[in-house]
């Protein structure tokens, strides 16, 4: 097959076809091809993506002294000390260490604050 006949199908396909707004709509054409797959990119990647970031600032903004959290290294403990940016979490009996806030992978169970010790009284 040769250029020429190429050419004369191509213009033979182009003043067969619908052109203006409708051929937009045509489901061969590439350009709607190109929007659709932005779309279905949008709704099953960004979107979901982005309500998990919010929901998760929002988690970091709640947590309170108490509560159990998670780290992304795989440290698990409860919060006993609060900054805008440390969290200061107890990960085993008086074994303290301090953690960036964005370090927080997520919230195990809503605790609250830890009682004093009470020296118990049986009379």
């Amino acid at each position: 097959m040769n250029f020429a006949g190429l050419a004369h199908a191509s213009e033979a396909f182009a003043q067969d076809g619908a052109g203006g707004v409708a051929g937009l709509f045509n489901f061969g054409n590439p350009m709607f091809l190109m929007v659709a797959m932005l779309a279905i990119f949008y709704f099953l990647l960004i979107r979901p993506q982005q309500k998990r970031q919010k929901e998760h600032k929002q988690m970091l903004g709640n947590l309170q002294k108490g509560d159990t959290i998670f780290t992304g290294g795989g440290l698990r403990g409860r919060i006993t000390g609060l900054d805008e940016n440390v969290i200061t979490m107890e990960i085993a009996d008086k074994v303290r260490v301090k953690v960036n806030r964005s370090a927080v992978g997520g919230l195990v169970s809503k605790g609250e604050a830890a009682p004093e010790k009470e020296s118990s009284k049986e009379s």
